[in-house]
């Protein structure tokens, strides 16, 4: 029987769910994700912020599941282009556009554009169910290339140029550029007070109600 709390990756990736396992190894708490319980319904991401996005993510798995729930929202932020494609980076040149599409589209509406800089965001929350979350947030900054450079990485890595490497983002390793990448900062920030993130779900979640064996 578990008597660690339970923390749900509010996510089917098998991956993002190890690299979390991974980096709370260690910690007193269970981590599950959405493959652990049946079919739930899918939460609607129409906030207006990455903020918005990851807590509605985060409190409506904690809500449906009854356990806390993490969950993170990132995206490219681009100076001359207002901020977009900002929280509809995934779907930037439409609602099924792969990776290559997306970067196409960038590329595009950045031509002739002096400005290229540009920053990844990422937010990451943790609700319980009554509503109540943390928040934790990092960035990276970095430059758009004219045109992709590299093979590792996924979505706009291959047009994002950081500085302090002088290689775009797929240009370099997974190991390199979670050191570096906004979704790594965020999650070493939570990591690094996780005592404390612990703790305040013990003192959010209510206690399990005991009640005598009547004969």
């Amino acid at each position: 029987m578990d008597t660690q709390p339970i923390l749900v990756i509010a996510t089917r990736n098998p991956g993002k769910t190890k690299e979390i396992r991974d980096l709370l190894k260690g910690y007193p708490i269970t981590i599950k994700n959405l493959d652990d319980f049946g079919p739930i319904p899918e939460v609607v991401e129409d906030g207006d912020t990455f903020e918005e996005n990851a807590y509605k993510k985060s409190s409506f798995t904690a809500r449906i599941l009854g356990f806390p729930a993490l969950s993170d929202d990132s995206g490219l932020s681009v100076e001359a282009l207002d901020g977009a494609p900002g929280i509809y980076s995934a779907r930037y040149a439409g609602e099924n556009a792969t990776d290559a599409q997306n970067c196409e589209k960038l590329l595009k509406d950045l031509k002739g554009k002096e400005n290229r800089n540009a920053s990844f965001h990422c937010v990451i929350s943790i609700a319980v169910p009554t509503g109540a979350a943390l928040t934790y947030e990092s960035s990276c900054d970095g430059v758009i290339l004219e045109s992709p450079r590299g093979e590792n990485g996924f979505g706009y890595d291959p047009v994002f140029f950081f500085p302090e490497f002088d290689k775009t983002f797929a240009q370099i390793s997974r190991e390199e550029k979670s050191h570096v990448s906004h979704r790594g900062k965020a999650l070493r920030e939570m990591r690094d007070e996780f005592d404390k993130v612990i703790q305040w779900i013990n003192q959010q979640m209510p206690a399990e109600e005991k009640f005598p064996c009547k004969e």
